[in-house]
């Protein structure tokens, strides 16, 4: 049974479906048999809705409330409560507060379970967590799992570290998964090394001379996407 603010969330979002966005969705993010989002469901519900809905409830929503609509089926209620959980641990004050939603959040991580949800959330609470407890541990441990979705919240992670000036745990962790079988972590990798290298160009062009000839195809051209068009070039031609 539905709590009221649950069932407020659930009516707000489906208001706001579109049916075409709800046709085109399942399709964009691969719900078909074997694909890696098989059998999510979608209302149609744009993100800057999402956003929206988040915003107006999330003061009021409590984490048992909002356990429901994360462990909801519907891919929509699930990233409508994730921005709930950003907002919820973004203002707290509390350390206190702060461990109870990051307990939450690592409880929850079989429904934080496909490629936006994963990059909506993880280093805007976990990573940050992580980076200002000095507990990599966290994103260690998700790292080494034999869940792809784990090891895509641990790399992806590490964003805050690299907004702070940090590179080593990314390093780390595209390293440990460098050949993993999927796309995505590829694409995951390929994204945080270039991250890193606008961040700091000179610690990129260290990592890539070591590991560019290893990389899958997806993750170099990801890292090297800013680089000066000739360097690109070298890197794709393995005349480095």
């Amino acid at each position: 049974m539905h709590t009221g603010i649950v069932k407020e969330i659930q009516v707000a979002l489906a208001v706001l479906s579109i049916p075409e966005k709800a046709e085109f969705f399942p399709r964009f993010f691969k719900t078909g048999k074997g694909e890696y989002g098989e059998g999510d469901l979608f209302l149609g519900v744009k993100v800057p809705d999402q956003r929206t809905v988040a915003k107006e409830y999330y003061s009021k929503i409590s984490l048992k409330e909002l356990s429901e609509v994360l462990s909801s089926a519907y891919h929509e209620h699930r990233l409508t409560a994730l921005f709930m959980l950003i907002s919820k641990f973004e203002k707290a004050k509390d350390i206190v507060v702060k461990d109870e939603i990051v307990e939450f959040y690592l409880k929850h991580l079989q429904y934080v379970n496909n490629w936006d949800l994963v990059d909506s959330s993880c280093y805007k609470i976990l990573g940050r967590y992580a980076y200002e407890n000095e507990k990599e541990i966290l994103l260690r441990d998700l790292s080494k799992a034999d869940e792809m979705w784990y090891k895509r919240i641990a790399v992806v992670g590490t964003m805050h570290y690299i907004k702070k000036g940090s590179f080593d745990l990314t390093k780390e962790f595209v390293t440990r998964n460098l050949k993993h079988s999927h796309d995505l972590m590829h694409k995951a990798n390929g994204w945080l090394l270039r991250e890193m290298g606008n961040k700091n160009e000179q610690e990129l062009i260290g990592y890539l001379n070591e590991f560019y000839k290893e990389m899958p195809r997806t993750c170099l051209r990801y890292a090297i996407e800013k680089l000066d068009e000739d360097l690109r070039q070298d890197y794709l031609k393995g005349r480095i």
